[in-house]
């Protein structure tokens, strides 16, 4: 499984009639993911303070964040990711390394990645090292994934149901939207266009033809200056990339 990613990330909010559409459409040119529809769970990490959240919501030239993501139910043998994601002037670059689930058991994320000895985990160890990080908050979500025909770094995704809780923060925990708190509203999707190019004529055409604006959007960043920055009385534009 591939384990770096260098791309750019355009976001829409979108109704779910506009995502039903779009997928219409998306099927004649793109092919689903072969997982179909899947759970995406995520503990994203932080300092006692917030600082990493801080920052990103000021959308600096560069920024970073640490997560763990795993897909579907827990199971101790599947695979989780610990995942370094960066962006800088726009573009997107991601690493990760993967272990199996059972380890969190045993190790924490320190352990892990200098256990991986690779140059992912030493990027990951020097954020480890220059940021006293811990579990902050849990975001989970249900999403529809499509490839490009011929272009595997061409994907676009459709997201919702998405879910947030700050405890427990248990990354064994299963996905439960009956006590978790919704983020975005029941009539959104979160629809992500990620590619190393340019966004294709015909896509381009069709969000253009149906008003559909790119817009700045993370789900930690919301999750933080809705739920969370009020709190602290700590003002933050909840509108993060």
């Amino acid at each position: 499984m591939q384990n770096i990613f260098k791309r750019r990330e355009k976001k829409y909010l979108i109704t779910v009639e506009q995502g039903l559409a779009l997928q219409r459409l998306i099927i004649q040119y793109m092919k689903i993911d072969q997982h179909g529809e899947y759970l995406v769970q995520n503990l994203y990490y932080d300092t006692a303070n917030w600082d990493i959240i801080r920052k990103s919501i000021e959308k600096p030239l560069y920024k970073e964040k640490l997560r763990l993501r795993f897909y579907d139910e827990y199971n101790p043998k599947s695979k989780g990711f610990l995942e370094l994601k960066k962006k800088f002037d726009g573009v997107v670059y991601k690493r990760r390394i993967d272990f199996p689930l059972g380890e969190l058991k045993k190790r924490c994320i320190r352990e892990i990645a200098s256990a991986a000895d690779s140059q992912i985990s030493r990027e990951i160890g020097f954020f480890l090292k220059h940021y006293q990080v811990s579990e902050k908050i849990y975001i989970a979500y249900k999403r529809t994934a499509y490839t490009g025909l011929f272009d595997n770094d061409f994907r676009i995704t459709f997201d919702r149901d998405i879910f947030f809780r700050l405890y427990p923060l248990d990354s064994f925990n299963d996905y439960c939207p009956g006590i978790d708190r919704q983020i975005q509203n029941r009539d959104q999707l979160l629809m992500e266009i990620k590619t190393a190019g340019a966004i294709p004529l015909w896509l381009a055409q069709t969000l253009s033809k149906n008003k559909i604006f790119p817009l700045s959007f993370s789900k930690f960043g919301v999750c933080y200056t809705k739920h969370i920055s009020k709190r602290q009385n700590i003002k933050g534009d909840e509108n993060a990339a």
